[in-house]
């Protein structure tokens, strides 16, 4: 793996770790609470669902991955992908899944992605940069919502989300 690749893989992978806490820390009875605002549990998902996303080259090999496969239940009509509100909740069990399937989604991608990869095209349709940037676009999308679901755990439980340097910190 080039440097570039490996050091926006580490960051990647942080990232979720810090989703990870979240997820571990969300009390049960807040897990699907909305607050005025979004229950966490969809937070959470959208959250993994656009780092699935930009892992990869647009919609349709995404619909067509094994794991999306395996949940269609889940998945139903990508509502996601939709300009209208969300309406399903998600289990936190089905959320520590999906997360681990981005976290080897990460590693693999990443490990094939040459120096030329990155430079060239995003290969999402929307998203007109480069793709070494759209992978640090993601990681900010990642720690966008980190940001605000561990906002809502002090509010909820008085503690503080710890900094996370890197994806194999034990908390």
């Amino acid at each position: 793996m080039n440097t570039l690749a490996r050091l926006l893989a580490r960051q990647l992978l942080a990232a979720l770790r810090t989703v990870q806490f979240c997820i571990e820390s969300c009390p049960e009875s807040e897990w699907q609470q909305d607050h005025g605002d979004y229950p966490f549990s969809q937070v959470v998902f959208h959250t993994l669902f656009y780092t699935d996303f930009y892992l990869g080259r647009d919609t349709i090999p995404f619909k067509q991955q094994v794991f999306h496969l395996e949940h269609q239940q889940i998945f139903k009509d990508y509502e996601e992908m939709a300009d209208v509100l969300p309406t399903e909740l998600y289990s936190c069990e089905f959320c520590m899944e999906y997360l681990g399937h981005c976290r080897t989604k990460i590693r693999e991608v990443l490990a094939s992605e040459s120096a030329g990869v990155l430079a060239a095209g995003s290969g999402i349709s929307f998203r007109n940069m480069s793709r070494a940037e759209l992978h640090v676009y993601t990681t900010r999308h990642i720690q966008h919502h980190a940001a605000q679901l561990g906002f809502r755990l002090q509010l909820v439980t008085g503690k503080e989300m710890p900094w996370i340097s890197g994806e194999s910190e034990s908390l």
